[in-house]
């Protein structure tokens, strides 16, 4: 079933040079509950995509629609339907924890006893509740991405969109928390599409991978990840024999060469 439909869309920057052509034509089914990540060369569209997709950019041409309803710039109440978490966590310093995940509720105007309760569960359920009443500054980064995440989902949104969750923390750190993040999005069943520039990420985690060309970004494939592991988590997907298969055929893919 189609969660979220890309219908031919085009992004075109207007400057005083010209025009530039992000994405063009571009075309997607993102399937209800899967896990989607999209790769390719720097410069490509992959972040414009998702802020047209968040309704934070208005498509030159073409349509992006969530569940049926067109999402419209500047975001109509569809948008209320998207989460959106970043590459760096953006945590309000002079927030303690749970007033930074809370601040979601407020601006839509959801903050109440129930939607407190829920947050306070997710909190329990992920590590967190004993770390509520910490600032920001008292978190590893690791954790600051997890409270990141738990903000995110406190609203209750049906797709999230990560611009390069990860790539705020160093490689270790990166590894377990796509480890953690990935099982809160699956344990939440979200729909999730995710932006980024390691290819190993995006095998590690996906359901699927979309490969964009050159700028103008187009789709010059889409892999569907299939691997040979019980209970997946992103660290166990690089064990699986077909890991390697898919990392070189998508680095071929992009045309990458290291001199």
């Amino acid at each position: 079933m189609s969660k979220l439909k890309i219908d031919k869309l085009s992004m075109i920057y207007h400057t005083l040079d010209g025009e530039t052509a992000a994405v063009n034509d571009l075309n997607l089914d993102v399937r209800d509950g899967e896990f989607i990540s999209i790769v390719g060369p720097s410069g490509c569209g992959k972040s414009t995509l998702l802020s047209a997709i968040a309704g934070l950019l208005k498509p030159s041409s073409g349509k992006i629609l969530l569940d049926g309803s067109e999402i419209i710039y500047p975001c109509n109440k569809t948008c209320n339907k998207i989460g959106y978490m970043l590459q760096k966590d953006h945590l309000f310093e002079w927030r303690s924890i749970l007033n930074n995940i809370t601040l979601g509720l407020e601006i839509q105007g959801k903050f109440n006893k129930d939607s407190i309760k829920k947050v306070e569960n997710m909190l329990k359920k992920y590590g967190l509740y004993d770390f509520k009443d910490y600032y920001p500054h008292q978190l590893s980064g690791g954790m600051r991405q997890r409270v990141a995440l738990i903000r995110t989902l406190a609203t209750n949104p049906e797709i999230l969109l990560l611009d390069e969750p990860f790539s705020a923390v160093d490689y270790q750190t990166r590894l377990a928390v796509s480890d953690e993040v990935y099982k809160i999005i699956k344990d939440e069943g979200k729909t999730s599409i995710m932006v980024t520039h390691d290819i190993a990420e995006a095998v590690a985690i996906s359901d699927r991978v979309v490969v964009l060309s050159k700028r103008p970004g187009q789709i010059k494939n889409i892999y569907e990840i299939k691997l040979s592991i019980e209970n997946r988590t992103p660290i166990k997907s690089r064990e699986a024999p077909e890991f390697r298969h898919f990392f070189n055929t998508i680095w071929k893919e992009l045309d990458i060469h290291v001199e």
